[in-house]
């Protein structure tokens, strides 16, 4: 496969307070003809992730862009798993519900951040509720460290969840660093989830990191976009006939960093979805999105 960079399609510059910096994690939902509504989280002053919505066209750069002015759900109470910010991972809608899937950020201790996976619900026409205070993947046996990016797929009245699991900390040079990969869980409802421990993108030499998988199936085949790291990031690709057991194809994922500019240092955070018939990738560049994020189509 080969992807052809269409160009950066929306940088922050502090359009809103939860928008001071960064727009991670790109999420796009289609409105109407090239218009598109994208989730993604961004930064505010003090440097705290909070999810919230860009409206823009895909291919028109003078298009209006329009940003939210406040973010889709606060940060949790005093302590709690959410209190120091909220990640978007992956939301899915039914008839009846959108099922909105979050990372909850804590900060301070032994190590610099722990990750947790949180559910937020909504009817149409209304806001985002918190189903719980509490994570839907806490630790356990088969994470103990963190649980954090997700996707989920309701597929034929099945639910698949695919999620980045923190699997150690390593002090290097008196630091502590964190080594986490891609694991599997399933549910009957999208809510409470059966974790058996399978791996699915799991370290090559030279990765620490492994995050953010978009998994779309197709004709039979699951097909995974991730991003993966020893260095800096770079996109992953892989395919799965039953989505447990997968093939790392990290060579013909076609698509790398550029010479120079916005995207010249990392790739990450990937989005692939259909549009017109045609498939497109939303994704982050250098600093993990504080450049913002661009815009690839597969033309082959």
């Amino acid at each position: 496969m080969r992807w052809q960079k269409l160009g950066r399609i929306f940088e922050p510059k502090g359009q809103a307070s939860w928008l001071a910096t960064h727009a991670m994690l790109p999420w796009p939902i289609h409105i109407e003809g090239n218009r598109f509504r994208v989730l993604c989280s961004g930064r505010d002053h003090k440097g705290r992730a909070q999810i919230g919505a860009v409206e823009l066209d895909l291919f028109d750069r003078s298009a209006a862009v329009h940003v939210d002015a406040t973010p889709y759900l606060p940060f949790g109470p005093l302590g709690a798993f959410d209190d120091c910010g909220v990640l978007n991972a992956c939301l899915v809608s039914t008839p009846e519900r959108e099922y909105l899937y979050y990372v909850g950020v804590t900060t301070g201790g032994s190590v610099p951040f722990r990750y947790f996976t949180g559910l937020a619900l909504r009817k149409p026409g209304e806001p985002f509720v918190r189903y719980s205070p509490s994570p839907i993947l806490e630790r356990n046996a088969v994470d103990p460290y963190l649980t954090a990016v997700s996707f989920v797929l309701h597929d034929e009245g099945r639910w698949h969840m695919w999620y980045t699991s923190g699997v150690r900390w390593v002090l290097e040079h008196d630091r502590p660093k964190h080594y986490y990969h891609i694991k599997y869980a399933s549910s009957s409802d999208g809510i409470t989830w059966n974790r058996g421990g399978d791996v699915c993108i799991d370290f090559l030499p030279g990765d620490y990191a492994i995050a953010r998988p978009y998994v779309i199936r197709e004709n039979g085949i699951f097909k995974m976009w991730y991003c993966y790291r020893g260095g800096s990031y770079r996109i992953g690709y892989a395919q799965s006939e039953d989505g447990i057991h997968w093939t790392r194809m990290d060579a013909e994922v076609g698509i790398d960093v550029a010479t120079e500019g916005w995207d010249s240092e990392m790739l990450c955070y990937p989005s692939v979805f259909d549009h017109a018939g045609e498939r497109y990738m939303l994704y982050n560049g250098n600093s993990y999105g504080k450049t913002g994020f661009g815009l690839a189509q597969l033309v082959d």
